[in-house]
């Protein structure tokens, strides 16, 4: 959710503006833009793609040492061009048009804009956009006195909320200087000729910076940073400068060959079908079950609680759900899934033996951040993070880890982020089962056995595509749709209705199979198509009757069924036999072919299927 890039440098800068913009597209975005010291302050910015942004800037010649760039994801403002980021001071009582003074761009929200915007507009300040960034260009204009970082001290005092920041004053040619809270910021420590330091930049995401520098260093909360031409400073929220040792500088290797699409039409399709891979490469080296798995101490920590609290959102939380059936049938330790935005806003009860636990993917969710400061808060010091981006904020302030090795995931949508967390929830399961007492030589050589032929698995539920197509061909011509599961993939119906509303629009909803008839069956028509996720397990017969429900109901069955299930395809009835029944590991399988249906009905449809209106990748906003 947002992007930015900056820097200084003796070479023209803008060039890697614009590519860190283009590496910096998976976010999400609305507008985007780019603004360089000239003697003055020049801009070029549009609604259009990065593509289209490159375009303008080649066509006015825009070139510098110095420049900020943006990709903006709208929260105030509507996504139109004089709400895009950079924006201009231009001070007190200037004309529209005017000479800039002050270039900034922004991630996150200021939370007391409507204050800080009246304070202005009593000093004479005209406003140009509807946005809570521009009021902190005029802010840091309106404390300038000749020195841009002390103004950027002064003007983070006044702000609330959350924030990264770049900017520069036309008054200060080769400087840039940042700040942020609540909003990933990383330094990247150029090399020019041979020489480091040559050139220093900003960034949300190192990804950004790929191919440009490997030497990365990562602000913490409430860091501001000066770049200067050759060299740069770190301070933190209360001045104290900031030494190499206290903010080191780490060799990180963020390719961006990674994002190439390859034969694939789009990001989304090529991550489903990376899947086998990204399981692979996730429980590479993982030769039995350990504690250790998870860190340094985990063994101790594992032995010192009595209960787990999943903290996620979105596709995430819909991971926590199913692993909560693991921990409690497994490893026998009782488990509660919160929405991270929900929980750090509700009085509870804190236990200091709870195992906290986060879910993310890019490990910068604003929402799972803070629900995980605040369990931190009441007291519960016992965390853990399942991630894949091993240098996020969530990976540094959790005691322990398991870095998914899912890969860049450049599609919205997340697929292969999704069967990666419930690999390493699963191995969680398993090491607490382990330490609880609960997991004999047997199972645990039998859980191993099949988690390591998982990737052949998933090949083979690949191959089912075509006919999962013709099912979309079905599903494009339709306003809604029901999914329905029972016990462990109840939250896999839940992800396949999440999927599917994502990137095709079309209204889905998830039931556990069993309530079908408190409330949801007056929904049921042959307009209506319900997708019922059928493993041969405990609850099938159930199932079963729930689907008969469907039927005298006139509705028209997809399901997903195992292949010893005894359902059979009929009138109103289309079934998709999955290769094999895969016992507890079931649902990473089950998802596939709903990852596949929305993808191929959105194709249908002809949405935007990587880039899904009004959302982001990786949502750094509360």
């Amino acid at each position: 959710m947002c992007g930015i890039v900056a820097g200084v440098s003796g070479r023209d800068i803008v060039p890697v503006l614009v590519q860190g913009l283009q590496r910096l597209e998976y976010r999400g975005y609305d507008s985007c833009g780019v603004a360089v010291h000239t003697g003055g302050l020049k801009r070029a910015r549009s609604t259009a793609r990065v593509a289209e942004l490159a375009q303008q800037v080649r066509a006015e010649e825009i070139a510098s040492g110095t420049g900020i760039a943006h990709t903006r994801w709208a929260t105030h403002g509507a996504p139109v061009e004089h709400n895009a980021h950079p924006h201009f001071s231009h001070g007190p009582r200037s004309a529209t048009g005017a000479a800039g003074r002050v270039a900034l761009v922004h991630n996150g929200i200021i939370e007391n804009h409507d204050e800080l915007r009246a304070a202005l507009q009593a000093k004479g300040y005209q406003f140009e956009s509807q946005t809570d960034t521009e009021v902190i260009a005029h802010l840091i204009d309106s404390l300038y006195e000749g020195d841009l970082f002390v103004a950027l001290q002064a003007a983070v005092a006044q702000l609330h909320g959350a924030f990264a920041l770049a900017v520069f004053h036309k008054d200060e040619p080769l400087r840039v200087v940042g700040a942020r809270a609540g909003s990933p910021l990383v330094l990247g420590v150029g090399t020019v000729d041979g020489q480091p330091g040559a050139e220093h930049f900003l960034a949300s995401d190192a990804m950004a910076l790929a191919g440009v520098t490997d030497q990365i260093v990562y602000l913490e909360e409430g860091d501001l940073v000066d770049l200067q031409l050759g060299r740069y400073w770190i301070t933190d929220a209360s001045g104290r400068s900031l030494d190499a040792a206290l903010r080191p500088v780490k060799t990180v290797h963020a390719h961006s060959g990674a994002a190439e699409l390859g034969p694939y039409r789009h990001y989304m399709q090529k991550e489903i079908f990376e899947q086998p891979r990204a399981i692979g490469d996730t429980l590479e080296g993982v030769e039995g079950i350990t504690p250790e798995l998870f860190g340094d101490g985990a063994y101790g920590i594992f032995k010192d609680i009595d209960n787990v609290l999943i903290l996620a959102c979105g596709t995430s939380y819909y991971s926590g759900c199913t692993a909560k059936y693991w921990l409690e049938s497994i490893a026998r330790i009782p488990t509660q899934v919160e929405v991270a935005s929900e929980y750090r806003y509700r009085t509870s009860v804190p236990n200091p033996r709870t195992l906290i636990v986060t879910i993310s993917q890019s490990g910068e969710t604003a929402d799972t951040l803070a629900a995980l400061r605040h369990a931190q808060g009441l007291g519960m010091k016992h965390t853990l993070t399942i991630c894949n981006v091993s240098t996020s904020a969530m990976v540094r302030e959790c005691q322990l880890a398991y870095i998914t090795r899912a890969g860049v995931e450049i599609g919205v949508a997340s697929t292969k982020a999704f069967t990666t967390q419930l690999a390493g929830l699963f191995l969680l399961t398993l090491a607490l089962a382990q330490v609880r007492g609960h997991l004999s030589d047997e199972a645990e050589a039998k859980y191993i056995k099949e988690m390591r032929h998982l990737p052949v698995a998933l090949q083979a539920v690949l191959a089912l595509e075509p006919q999962v197509i013709s099912w979309a061909e079905d599903f494009a011509r339709m306003d809604n749709a029901l999914f329905l599961g029972r016990g462990l993939h109840y939250p896999i119906a839940l992800e396949g209705a999440l999927k599917l509303k994502e990137i095709s629009y079309i209204h889905a909803e998830a039931y556990p199979a069993g309530e079908l008839k408190h409330g949801p069956l007056a929904l049921v028509t042959s307009a209506m198509p319900v997708v019922t996720v059928a493993p041969n397990d405990t609850l099938l017969e159930k199932l079963k009757s729930n689907m008969q429900e469907v039927r005298a109901r006139g509705g028209v069955l997809y399901v997903l069924a195992d292949a010893d299930t005894r359902i059979q395809s009929a009138d109103g009835i289309h079934v998709i036999r999955m290769p094999e029944h895969y016992g507890a590991l079931s649902p990473i399988l089950h998802v596939v072919p709903l990852q596949l249906l929305a993808y191929h009905t959105a194709l249908a449809k002809g949405t935007d299927v990587d880039k899904p209106r009004n959302l982001a990748k990786s949502v750094t906003v509360e």
